[in-house]
């Protein structure tokens, strides 16, 4: 008898080695090998006389309704338009955040469609306890298998192909014919290739539900992502109640788009209006918050910066942020200090992105530091005033893009006037009946929002 051969396979990015090493030499992960048995594989025949040829792009036909439209509108605008049949989607998120609710959720509202339901985190009684708990319309043509052989699964698609396929999840699914245990790198990826195999020789859209890991990217190898058509990261804190869904890759749309939803007893809600749902909780008058106009991908949210600046009882001052890049409130607190001359080398810096949303762009720049001095001095600004704008080093207020919609977003919501770049009013077409005031540097802007 043959012996049977192992290797050490890194679990966090694939890297294969004879033996075990306590630090990957590929990314530096510490106590990430695991022992695998290496298959052979023998090599396949030239396969003769076989009808397959490749095909000239314009011989190509194309299905005139490729996306399967839901009912959740803010599910479709992440995806592009709907959901494209054929397609893998990958849907990443922490633990308790609404993958599952999100997913069965968009299952009840496919009625039309035949719906697979894969579980292997769960028993069927559970997923009907769910359902009736969270008041789900499931019919007959809602199927539950709670299996994790992909064998067997591979055998019920054939046996009866669905509509749409949903795998809760994907790190539970394993192999039989592989040692290897299930989450492991070679299980997932030969988990991954059996659906995106079925998914584009059926044109059967596959939903894969992922497990994250303590840094908040989903688990598994980076190939993983690759092998997929779209990848979603389903965002949100436990102690707020909005959650964001956000394309990190699509490639049947743009990845700028997000959906906003709320977390009911009843499930999942949407949210059409981001801006006046984010600005219902704030105060006015008090020191240390400012309004944004913030862009995600085509939609305009309007969102409230707060800022705390106290006397530090530390040696070294704190600068802690929620919802910010920390490294971007350090490049700000900087260029205050050198080109406002505002000293806060004996001050913690708190920012706070109020409602749990994350901001990465860099126009909420001016916002920012406006409520940093504002907290700094304890006086308060106008709260009818919306501030945007990116701070570049030298203290000048830099362009931003599509400030025709953060404009209208304002004066939708009844504000009064706009701070904004001086070269964006060129561009600019309509105020919409706010108030444009121009600035070219930050001292500018901090003199006409504080005085």
């Amino acid at each position: 008898m043959a012996k049977l051969q192992s290797k050490y396979v890194c679990q966090s990015c694939g890297y294969e080695s004879p033996r075990w090493t306590g630090k990957c030499p590929n990314c530096s992960e510490w106590n990430s090998f695991v022992e695998e048995v290496a298959q052979k594989v023998s090599a396949r025949k030239a396969v003769k006389g076989s009808n397959i040829k490749a095909l000239p792009l314009s011989e190509v036909d194309i299905v005139e309704d490729q996306r399967l439209q839901s009912s959740i509108s803010e599910f479709d605008r992440v995806l592009g338009g709907g959901i494209v049949l054929g397609s893998v989607i990958l849907l990443g998120g922490d633990p308790g955040v609404g993958k599952s609710t999100l997913m069965m959720q968009l299952a009840s509202q496919l009625k039309k469609s035949i719906i697979l339901y894969i579980s292997g985190e769960e028993s069927a009684k559970q997923i009907k306890m769910r359902a009736e708990r969270l008041d789900f319309n499931t019919n007959d043509s809602f199927l539950v298998l709670a299996e994790t052989n992909i064998d067997i699964i591979s055998e019920v698609i054939e046996r009866s192909p669905p509509d749409v396929i949903i795998v809760d999840s994907i790190q539970t699914m394993f192999r039989p014919q592989f040692e290897s245990s299930a989450g492991s790198v070679g299980q997932v990826r030969e988990s991954t290739a059996l659906f995106t195999r079925i998914a584009k020789e059926k044109s059967i859209p596959v939903f894969l539900i992922g497990h994250v890991t303590k840094e908040g990217v989903i688990a598994g190898p980076k190939v993983i992502e690759h092998m997929v058509d779209t990848v979603l990261q389903f965002e949100g804190d436990r102690h707020y109640a909005y959650r964001i869904l956000r394309a990190i890759k699509n490639r049947f749309g743009s990845t700028n788009e997000i959906g906003v939803f709320e977390m009911r007893d009843t499930g999942l809600q949407e949210v059409n209006n981001p801006s006046e749902v984010f600005l219902s909780e704030r105060s006015f008058g008090t020191s240390g918050s400012t309004v944004v106009a913030s862009i995600e991908g085509s939609r305009p949210i309007l969102i409230e910066v707060q800022a705390l600046v106290t006397p530090t009882s530390y040696g070294v001052p704190q600068r802690n942020t929620t919802g910010f890049d920390y490294r971007r409130l350090g490049l700000l607190t900087a260029v205050l200090e050198k080109r406002l001359g505002i000293l806060l080398g004996q001050y913690d810096v708190f920012v706070n992105i109020a409602g749990g949303v994350r901001v990465d762009e860099p126009a909420v720049d001016l916002g920012i530091a406006a409520s940093i001095i504002s907290s700094l001095r304890d006086k308060s600004i106008d709260s009818q005033i919306v501030a945007v704008g990116e701070i570049g080093l030298g203290g000048e207020v830099r362009t931003v893009s599509q400030i025709d919609k953060r404009v209208q977003e304002a004066a939708k919501l009844g504000f009064q006037k706009i701070i904004l770049p001086k070269n964006n009013l060129k561009g600019l077409q309509h105020s919409n009946g706010i108030e444009l005031v121009g600035v070219e540097r930050i001292e500018d802007a901090i003199k006409i929002l504080l005085g």
